[in-house]
């Protein structure tokens, strides 16, 4: 085991050293394009303005053999579009792959300087994130990089959220976390084919009505209520990245068309705690921005409890409602965040009131 002390020093001779604290950079959506894609390639220009975090995918849903197409791709984009501060990253493939190694080398060696975070699928354990850590040191000094890049680890495996808190701790590295639906399902042996969201099988009955008889109807109308099958492990992913300081991420809702249940389901992420999700089609980009930004309403009554509550100790009555101590911290929370959006997005400082008072 490594001692503590040595935890935020350089893996390699020359590489750049560690950063101490995860930054925080509005990342309300990881917006997905396919590298090999030249006409979606022809596009970033006009789409990376309008999020986040631009990601060039190289894993899932990119065909063998495009797969050095799909790097070739990402490295011209590097090298050629400006990206303002909209952050690059890059999904690559998995680490038991035959093309990690050559994206990783490649990736960091021709545009290093351009990425911010490089997502890795499937990992299951510390031992995953060391690997890839001392690696990136290597490379990173053979580039001659001032800046680390960050990791960011995809959950898609039940051994993966198992060793979710070893996974946030094993590298300074570490920037988050996503939830990555459709591969846990299948190695959990779920029975669902969706990518994200519920199922209308997943669900709780009203207890039945007293029938004429003094019985229970059991086969009378009773009211259902779909639940949500991530519940679980998007509340542990938050958990473990709010332990360690990093940022916990919606993976992807595969049903496009169905931009309602989308908005459902990144809402429920947003409430319980994660900063952005996926979004695999133009259409999502709006909902990620809308559910990941709190309301101006939200934000001007958490304005007011701060100010109401003065030095944050004590507690307070405010339109009938008692505020204390754990309700100005969580009204922090929403102001830091508007306050962190707004500085990005002119139209939100706007909405806030901010851009009056700034």
């Amino acid at each position: 085991m490594r001692s503590a002390k040595d935890f935020f020093e350089p893996l390699a001779m020359g590489a750049p050293q560690p950063v101490r604290e995860i930054p925080f950079r509005p990342s309300r959506m990881i917006h997905f394009f396919p590298p090999s894609n030249q006409k979606m390639v022809a596009k970033v220009p006009e789409i990376a303005p309008k999020v986040d975090v631009l990601l060039g995918n190289l894993e899932d849903g990119v065909p063998a053999s495009d797969k050095e197409a799909a790097r070739a791709g990402l490295v011209h984009v590097g090298q050629t579009v400006d990206m303002g501060d909209t952050q690059l990253w890059t999904r690559v493939n998995s680490l038991d792959s035959p093309w990690f190694l050559d994206d990783i080398c490649t990736l960091v060696a021709e545009i290093g300087h351009k990425l911010d975070v490089i997502m890795i699928p499937k990992v299951e354990g510390p031992e995953d994130i060391h690997y890839v850590d001392r690696l990136l040191a290597q490379l990173e000094a053979k580039a001659k990089l001032s800046t680390p890049l960050l990791v960011h680890a995809i959950l898609e495996t039940a051994r993966g959220v198992a060793n979710v808190e070893e996974i946030c701790g094993a590298s300074p590295r570490m920037q988050g976390l996503s939830l990555g639906p459709a591969d846990l399902a299948a190695n959990r042996r779920m029975k669902t084919t969706r990518v994200g969201g519920g199922h209308p099988d997943y669900l709780v009955r009203n207890d039945p009505a007293v029938g004429e008889d003094g019985k229970p109807d059991i086969t009378g109308p009773r009211a259902t209520s779909q639940q949500d099958l991530w519940h679980y492990t998007i509340a542990r992913m938050v958990d473990a990245c709010g332990t360690y300081g990093i940022l916990p991420y919606y993976g992807p809702f595969g049903d496009i068309t169905d931009t309602v249940a989308c908005e459902d389901q990144f809402r429920n992420a947003y409430l319980l705690g994660c900063v952005g999700a996926w979004s695999l089609h133009p259409v999502q980009i709006d909902i990620a921005r809308r559910v990941f930004s709190p309301t101006p309403e939200a934000v001007a009554r958490a304005q007011r409890v701060i100010d109401a509550m003065g030095d944050g100790t004590g507690a307070v009555m405010l339109d009938g409602k008692m505020e204390d101590d754990a309700s100005v911290k969580q009204c922090h929370v929403v102001v830091g965040l508007a306050r962190d959006l707004a500085a990005r997005d002119p139209e939100l400082a706007k909405a806030y009131g901010f851009a009056e008072s700034s």
